[in-house]
């Protein structure tokens, strides 16, 4: 394939960062943005960057980063000069920290989300990929959950500025014709994940001999989707999109594990008992997730192949292989 100019938002995170890593690994040239939000430490973006950068050293694709915020359209615009499309990864992200900043959420989401779909849309690209998530399904009963389903119920404001992204997405499509899709990921994990998501969390603190919090009874359940499965869905959304105009697609790993379970396989891969802290449930938390994966299959050929805990052990690993040098938050 030949190579491609590609803007990824959100180049320093978790998921924007292996994104940004693949596709230069495979011969584009990457232009990051990305804010640097104080949401979890510096350094471990900074250490995903040059991880980027280390891939590119080696690769006949190239990685640059711009320091910006979303919302200033004028610094953010000459990213998009030239480039193919965008693929949008950039948000202020968790669910629990979202009520208390309900208008920073607001501002970061839905609000650099239309900076990003107008300045696409100003140099001419071909196609822009958001990411969507999951929690705009809130606490649905019919599972799994498919892209037809209602997502008229958010329950906490993350939940509420992806759902308004994806209408804003809509309605720029209808009025641009910009081939827009809107990712729905699935609780991801993986190297390089955010140290407040659980699995990280519990792996270093069963490893430690902390306990860990368990929030609710344990029944509550999530689609855990790993990070390489995630970066394949992603790039194929780029090599699609065109033919759909404007389309939403489930990105996740097709199956269901109770907290209990996820935690019980936990302790098997570092190999220590967890000690567990019961908790009552908190605020804006589903009850469950679960990916219908039907459309993304027939349209993308997406299909997950890491699992649950073999993906664990492979971010365990990639754990212990950063030691102790860097620093990582509850």
């Amino acid at each position: 394939m030949a190579s491609r100019t590609i803007v990824v938002t959100g180049a320093a995170g978790f998921i924007g960062s292996h994104v940004a890593e693949a596709l230069v690994r495979r011969g584009d040239r990457v232009i990051g943005v990305d804010n640097f939000d104080p949401y979890y430490a510096r350094e471990l973006k900074e250490a995903n960057v040059e991880g980027v950068r280390a891939t590119a050293r080696e690769s006949a694709g190239s990685f640059e980063l711009i320091e910006a915020d979303l919302c200033d359209a004028a610094a953010i615009a000459p990213a998009f000069v030239g480039a193919e499309g965008v693929i949008h990864l950039a948000a202020k992200a968790g669910v629990r920290p979202s009520i208390a900043d309900p208008a920073g959420y607001a501002r970061a989401n839905v609000l650099g989300t239309q900076e990003v779909l107008s300045a696409a849309s100003s140099a001419e690209m071909a196609w822009a990929v958001c990411a969507s998530s999951s929690s705009v399904y809130g606490n649905n009963t019919k599972v799994p959950f498919t892209e037809t389903d209602s997502v008229e119920h958010p329950i906490s404001p993350y939940a509420a500025t992806k759902r308004s992204c994806e209408l804003i997405g809509e309605t720029h499509h209808h009025l641009t014709g910009l081939p827009i899709a809107m990712l729905r990921f699935f609780t991801v994990f993986g190297p390089r994940q955010r140290p407040d998501l659980a699995i990280g969390l519990f792996l270093r603190k069963v490893a430690a001999g902390e306990p860990i919090r368990m929030f609710g009874d344990g029944t509550t359940s999530r689609d855990y989707t790993f990070i390489d499965d995630i970066v394949t869905g992603v790039i194929a959304s780029t090599q699609n999109i065109a033919a759909h105009g404007y389309r939403v697609w489930n990105l996740g790993g097709e199956h269901s594990a109770t907290l209990a379970e996820m935690i019980a396989a936990v302790g098997r891969v570092v190999g220590r008992e967890p000690v567990v802290q019961r908790e009552s449930m908190q605020p804006g938390d589903v009850d469950r997730t679960w990916a219908d994966l039907a459309r993304a299959k027939a349209e993308l050929g997406f299909a997950p192949t890491t699992g649950l805990e073999d993906g664990m052990r492979r971010q365990w690993a990639w754990i212990q292989e950063q030691g102790s040098g860097m620093r990582h938050e509850a």
